[in-house]
């Protein structure tokens, strides 16, 4: 092999065996507390999740509970994450959207580091704001180096205005490692594999290529949960 193709192989060994180490650790943390049921809601700040509060969007005791496990460095999570948010605030008086991180590190060497950005914006109330600049531009950093991608994520901070020095400073907090461990944790738990993965109140979403599987989901949720749902009328082609 030539010097490029070494270390291509090099870049590409590291990677895994980062990934694999990050997840040995994962499996270390025991959440083995948190079953089917507590998963399925708003989960409580405490030490294993660094204190972090959960990411909801509506109302924590909606009826119709959706937690989304994603990565954002998965390309079918950009395009799942605002659906799953626009669905949240068509019925936000009855359904709330959970955001719990899910990095997959052998396949996406950025996801981690994106995830601690919108969990950095999230310690000066902007979490949704960062998360949703993070999954628009995702073709602009996902492949970039350490450097370029921490001025990129220092770029996004400016521009929703977090306080720069503190936001690059809690980049590397503590609290966020033991947070997205933790929402790791408790996906592994349920049985996540992939990203996006989503379940509404404590069930598997099961994806197909219909553009609305989610919101029908959530609508057959909420019919469940005996609220009435108004079906759109269908549009008839004009000519």
């Amino acid at each position: 092999m030539n010097g490029r193709t070494w270390a291509v192989f090099i870049v590409i060994v590291v990677a895994v065996i980062g990934g694999m180490v990050y997840m040995a650790r994962q499996d270390k943390l025991d959440v083995s507390d948190v079953g089917k049921d507590k998963a399925a809601g708003v989960l409580a700040a405490e030490d294993r999740n660094g204190n972090i509060e959960e990411h909801v969007l509506g109302k924590k005791d909606a009826k119709v509970i959706v937690v989304e496990y994603g990565d954002y460095q998965c390309p079918g999570c950009s395009t799942a994450a605002p659906k799953a948010k626009a669905v949240a605030e068509k019925y936000k008086d009855n359904v709330a959207l959970i955001f719990r991180n899910f990095p997959i590190a052998t396949i996406h060497p950025n996801a981690r580091a994106a995830a601690a950005a919108a969990e950095a914006a999230g310690f000066q109330g902007k979490f949704w704001e960062m998360h949703d600049l993070i999954y628009a531009n995702q073709d602009t950093w996902s492949q970039a180096s350490t450097n370029d991608r921490t001025e990129i994520f220092l770029g996004y901070a400016r521009q929703i205005g977090l306080k720069e020095e503190q936001f690059k400073e809690e980049l590397s907090d503590a609290r966020i490692t033991k947070k997205i461990n933790f929402d790791v944790a408790i996906a592994r738990t349920q049985g996540v594999t992939g990203t996006p993965t989503f379940y509404i109140n404590g069930e598997l979403v099961e994806a197909t290529n219909d553009a609305d599987y989610l919101e029908n989901a959530v609508k057959e949720a909420l019919k469940k949960a005996g609220v009435e749902v108004k079906e759109e009328a269908a549009q008839t082609p004009t000519e």
